[in-house]
């Protein structure tokens, strides 16, 4: 597992609202081609460097894949992150407001301490 590459998905999906939206329609497609496409680009490099290694291990596509923030975040992802890009994606569909921010607390409501590390 790499939460490197967790949180470099939500993080860089989370900055660009048309991934928004094709991850909120399309998880599977769009986490198939960021893998493809994105997974192993370079934060902040010189176009064409990139790195040759990093992939997705099953259990991390099929979290991105189905929302499952709570998932993600037994994984190592930063809750932050996948707060933030998950608020974008589905706060819309609470018309309360912080709905959705209530609902992605009581979600983790029963994980205790230890949490999982988030370190990076």
């Amino acid at each position: 597992m790499s939460r490197y590459l967790l949180d470099k998905f939500l993080f860089t999906v989370d900055r660009d609202p048309e991934l928004v939206e094709r991850y909120r329609e399309d998880p599977a497609g769009t986490v198939v081609w960021w893998e493809e496409t994105q997974a192993n680009r370079i934060l902040n490099a010189t176009a064409g460097e990139a790195s040759t290694w990093l992939a997705f291990s099953d259990d991390e596509r099929d979290a991105l894949v189905r929302h499952d923030h709570v998932a993600l975040f037994t994984m190592g992802a930063h809750p932050f992150l996948t707060l933030t890009l998950f608020i974008a994606m589905f706060e819309r569909d609470h018309p309360e407001p912080l709905a959705y921010q209530k609902a992605y607390g009581a979600a983790l409501a029963h994980l205790g301490l230890p949490y999982p590390d988030i370190s990076t």
